[in-house]
This record gives structure tokens, C-alpha cells and sequence, in this order.
């Protein structure tokens, strides 16, 4: 192994010195003693020597049962997690692993990453970084990708997201008086009313309307629990101007999730 320390003396005054091989960085011993300074020398080096030797160790240990523990990165552990994901969980995940605080540790090998890497994600990410990166972190020690967990769970930054809130009856009436699309009125209307999540509302069909007994029932696409909702007049009366068999937006139906939830999306000249 490389030593990482080497000592010299200056010619004038007899002075000894270290230089750190990676830094460059030059430091006096403050001593004119060989013995002494050799001493010292092999001190910072042990000091050094000891952690890679247990890297080392440990990589041999593991490399037993998982022959990838020696290259594999942070990307490839983001990809394996990506995978075990579906639909938007699955969305979520592919916007966390791009992340420009992730780009720390990336293609840093997993076993060689310290706890000051991961510190610096997320000292530079969001809220989002904090919560991705702690249960990929997470993910790697079930998988045993991670010997031990770099950051104990008790000295894990607090996830802090900002203050929310529903919007006021006023906004709402202002968001629907400004809204000419007809569909994506309704659609707003309705869930306003029925407060459902907007993708269970925008996939709502006439079929689900039981109109004699004037409900609405559908299965909740997180949960799979049944919902049903009684309706009045107000409800009804935005019900009879949609479709009355089939989806009753099927443009809004066809449109992510994430692009409903932002209005950053195009419509068809159609629509």
C-alpha cells in the first residue's frame, strides 16, 4: 500500500517535514531528531493506513457473496430501486435519481462512501433529496450492499416540508371563472366537490353514477378501498353535461398524472 506521507529535511536550519502525496500539502515536525521524525512519520501514515486496511478487509469479506460489492455505484443502486417501482412511484423515483445533489456520490462506489458524501447531498439538495436518500440508503443495508449504515437513523437530518394548505372557496372560484376548457372545469368542479384525489376523479366513468339513488362510487386507485359520495343538486347538474356512458373526461383520463396536477400540458387543437 502506498505510503500517503513522506519526510524530508530542509537543508537550511535541518528542520524536518512531512508531504501529504495527495494534497501536496507540506507540514514542519518541528524537530531536528531523525529518530523522532521518523516517528512521527510512521504515526501519520498508520493513521492513514488503518481505515483502508479495514476497507479493504471488509471488501474481501464481502466479495464472498456478492462479487459486485468492489464497483458498484450509488447510479446502480438508483436503477435497482427504480425497478422494484411501478407506475408513480415509479415516475417519482426516476425524477429523485436525477437530481443534481445526487451527482455527490453517483458514481462513487458504494463500500468507499463515507458519511460526510452523503451530508453533502443534502446539504445541497431539497426536501425531496432528504427523503429519496435516506431510503436508498436504507436499501442498500437491506440488500447488503452496505455493511452498516453510514448515518445512524437518530443523526439523519429532520425532513421539514414547508407549511400547506387547501385553497379558499374565493381561489377556487377564481380558478374555475378563469378556466375556459370545458372538461377540465368540470373536472375541477368535481373535485372540488367530491374531494377525491384528481386521479381518481379524472377517472371517473358515467358508470359509476348510480343516479336513483344519486351517488358516485369508485375504488380508490392508492388504496383500492371503495368510495361512495350521495350528491345534490349543484353535483348533478355539472354531471349532466358530461358523457353519459365511458370516462367522463377522457382527455384528462389519457394525461400524467404530474401534468394534471402542474396544468403544464398541451391539449390537441381539438380540445
Amino acid at each position: 500500500m502506498k505510503r500517503r506521507f513522506i519526510l524530508y529535511r530542509r537543508k537550511l536550519g535541518g528542520t524536518f517535514y512531512v508531504e501529504d502525496t495527495e494534497t501536496r500539502k507540506q507540514e514542519s515536525l518541528s524537530t531536528k531528531d531523525r529518530a523522532e521524525a521518523t516517528s512521527l512519520l510512521n504515526a501519520r501514515n498508520e493513521s492513514v493506513r488503518q481505515p483502508q486496511l479495514n476497507l479493504q478487509i471488509a471488501k474481501a469479506c464481502l466479495a464472498g457473496t456478492d462479487s459486485g460489492v468492489a464497483t458498484r455505484t450509488w447510479q446502480q443502486a438508483l436503477d435497482a430501486i427504480v425497478e422494484t417501482k411501478n407506475g408513480s412511484t415509479q415516475d417519482r423515483w426516476r425524477r429523485a435519481a436525477n437530481e443534481t445533489a445526487l451527482d455527490f456520490i453517483r458514481h462513487r462506489v458504494i463500500i468507499e462512501t463515507q458519511a460526510d458524501h452523503l451530508l453533502a447531498c443534502l446539504k445541497a439538495g431539497t426536501v425531496s433529496t432528504n427523503v429519496h436518500l435516506r431510503k436508498l440508503h436504507n436499501f442498500c443495508i437491506a440488500m447488503n450492499w452496505l455493511p452498516w449504515p453510514l448515518i445512524p437513523k437518530r443523526l439523519w437530518p429532520e425532513v421539514r416540508f414547508k407549511d400547506k394548505r387547501a385553497i379558499t372557496s374565493e381561489e377556487h372560484q377564481l380558478i374555475i371563472e378563469r378556466e375556459k376548457n370545458p372538461e377540465r372545469r368540470s373536472f375541477y368542479e368535481l373535485c372540488w366537490h367530491l374531494g377525491g384525489s384528481q386521479t381518481d376523479i379524472a377517472n371517473l366513468k358515467a358508470e359509476d353514477i348510480d343516479w336513483p339513488n344519486q351517488t358516485i362510487a369508485y375504488a380508490r386507485q392508492k388504496t383500492g378501498s371503495l368510495a361512495m359520495i350521495h350528491f345534490g343538486p349543484h353535483i348533478e347538474a355539472i354531471l349532466r353535461h358530461l358523457n353519459a356512458t365511458g370516462p367522463l373526461f377522457p382527455y384528462l383520463q389519457s394525461v400524467r398524472s404530474g401534468d394534471r396536477a402542474t396544468d403544464s400540458f398541451f391539449e390537441p387543437e381539438d380540445q
